[in-house]
């Protein structure tokens, strides 16, 4: 396994890692371990724009466009 080192966070991160590991009943070192390898995995959030759109729209069909009934009179150029 490798080793990182994180220098020059603040007082209140700390803090606040050092509570949130409280709260889940581990150290703050194991608490950020848990942090990075969720972050490195990603979510299903993390997909792309195309991937998003296509998964919300699965299904809808194409949308019903009314034939064209009224056209512009035609420009005289002469």
């Amino acid at each position: 396994m490798s080793t990182i080192t994180v220098r020059g966070l603040d007082d209140v991160v700390v803090r606040a890692l050092k509570l949130r590991a409280a709260r889940e009943g581990r150290s703050m070192e194991a608490e950020v371990r848990s942090i990075l390898t969720a972050a490195a995995k990603g979510t299903e959030n993390d997909r792309g724009f195309g991937s998003f759109l296509t998964t919300t729209f699965a299904g809808a069909g194409a949308p019903e466009i009314p034939a064209r009934t009224e056209f512009p009179e035609p420009v005289d150029l002469t």
